[in-house]
Order: C-alpha cells, then sequence, then structure tokens
C-alpha cells in the first residue's frame, strides 16, 4: 500500500472513530461503562473526554457535560437512566483500580 497523505489519514481515522462511536451506542448498548473500563481501560466517557480535550487543544471551549453530550447523542444522565445498570461490589472495586491505573488528570 502506498504512503497515505496527511489528510486521507485523517478521514480514515476519522471514519474508525465515528464507526466504534456507532457500534458503543448503536449495536452494542448492553455492555456497561464500567465493563469496557475494567476490561480495555477506557470507555464511553473516557471517549468524550478525548474529544472535549481535542477541542480544547484546538482552542475551543467545550466542558465536560458538553462533550458527552455530543458523543453520547443526548445529555449523559438521560443515557444513564435509560442504559445504564447499577454495578455489583466487585465490579465497582475493580472500577476504581481501573480507573486510578488508566485515567489521569490533565
Amino acid at each position: 500500500m502506498d504512503t497515505l497523505d496527511d489528510q486521507t489519514r485523517i478521514e480514515l481515522e476519522a471514519a474508525a472513530f465515528r464507526r466504534l462511536r456507532q457500534h458503543l451506542m448503536d449495536d452494542r448498548m448492553d455492555v456497561q461503562n464500567i465493563d469496557l473500563m475494567n476490561l480495555a481501560g477506557f470507555c464511553r466517557n473516557c471517549l468524550s473526554r478525548w474529544y472535549q480535550e481535542a477541542a480544547s487543544e484546538r482552542g475551543m471551549d467545550m466542558g465536560k457535560e458538553e462533550a458527552r453530550e455530543v458523543f453520547y447523542g443526548m445529555p449523559y444522565d438521560d443515557w444513564k437512566t435509560a442504559h445504564q445498570t447499577e454495578a455489583p461490589a466487585d465490579k465497582q472495586a475493580a472500577f476504581a483500580t481501573a480507573l486510578r491505573d488508566n485515567v489521569t488528570d490533565k
């Protein structure tokens, strides 16, 4: 394969991101954020935070809740009400570890 020019690479990465978002938001709404974090070290909230950080790096003022609404396609509290279930204590303990090990404040 020929080397990709920057614009093509950016477009492919953006398409892959959109497909990941679609998979998490439409195809696998049953997968809980806590399970994603515990297994993969990131979740939907991380993706929305990375979106917010990318906006900030470009000088855009975007808050956490605004970024979540962009990613989730609705207010985060609405998503939680519709799709989030209560996690048992063992998953919550594993989440605390995964959060500490994978999420850093900038």
